[in-house]
């Protein structure tokens, strides 16, 4: 990647985290940039629409353009005409919030859901967020599936949470993390309290069709003293039908269709082929 590019991106990256703005000097220190260069890159961005300033500070922002263009790819990959009937049948039958995530190269993404609480207390949080792996169900779903030395590969990459950061059960070692994948993977799929929030409880399958990789992972996460581990043991056949029934009809889908390229532009991943078929 070139400088311009990478410098470009990192500036999106940062803003996009920032919806009320920052100023140049905060961006520039941030981001170990010049300022010269840091202002003619966002003047460069002001001119193609993607970032204006704020009335009040003259702060950087971004403009709604790059998330028009995401809500644009998303409708038309297909992927939450076909997945959202079963994601709403799913949070109805639970009572609880349902979501689901894209395999995205070495992430997961989440992009679509439905909440099934209608009142009490509700768990909800932001759509579009790359999911830390070893502290959600999510990720614990899809590394379940993974051979092991690539899943240690990707949370190595990406980094172990930390407690004080996720739950107060969120694992602090490879060698925690691969024994709970181990009883995912005896399970079927896996079920996580207080890991990655405290109070909270979440449960996964992954989306697969069999000898092939996961594409996506549906989930299903709500407060425990409602979503129990008795509640999440009884949702659990349910779970494993809903996930199948999305990768029986994820051939209409180039995002559900195959995780060997990802949007993230990352080629074949270790330990699988052209086909996405995983390694007998």
């Amino acid at each position: 990647m070139s400088g311009a590019i990478e410098k470009t991106l990192a500036l999106l990256e940062y803003l996009a985290a920032r919806p009320d703005g920052a100023s140049l000097a905060d961006i520039a220190d941030d981001l170990s940039q010049l300022r010269s260069g840091c202002h003619r890159t966002l003047h460069e961005l002001m001119k193609y629409g993607y970032v204006r300033q704020t009335a009040v500070r003259g702060d950087y922002a971004l403009t709604t353009k790059l998330a028009s263009m995401g809500l644009s790819f998303l409708s038309r990959s297909g992927v939450v005409d076909i997945a959202q009937p079963v994601i709403d049948r799913f949070a109805l039958a639970t009572g609880e919030l349902v979501r689901l995530a894209i395999v995205d190269g070495k992430r997961l993404t989440l992009v679509a859901k439905a909440q099934g609480a209608k009142s009490g207390l509700l768990y909800d949080p932001d759509m579009g967020i790359d999911l830390r792996l070893s502290c959600s169900a999510a990720g614990h779903a899809w590394l379940m599936t993974l051979p092991e030395d690539q899943a240690i590969a990707y949370v190595t990459e990406q980094g172990l949470g930390k407690p004080r950061d996720f739950g107060p059960n969120a694992p602090t070692s490879l060698r925690a993390l691969l024994a709970s994948l181990d009883g995912h993977r005896r399970r079927g799929y896996s079920i996580l309290q207080d890991v990655y929030a405290a109070g909270m409880s979440a449960m996964a399958a992954p989306v697969r069709r069999p000898g092939h990789q996961s594409t996506g992972i549906l989930v299903v996460a709500g407060p425990s003293q409602r979503l129990t581990l008795k509640a999440m043991e009884k949702f659990g056949p349910a779970l494993m039908r809903a996930a199948g029934e999305l990768a029986e009809s994820a051939d209409a889908s180039p995002l559900l269709r195959s995780a060997s390229l990802g949007t993230w532009g990352n080629g074949p991943e270790d330990g699988a082929g052209e086909t996405g078929k995983v390694p007998a």
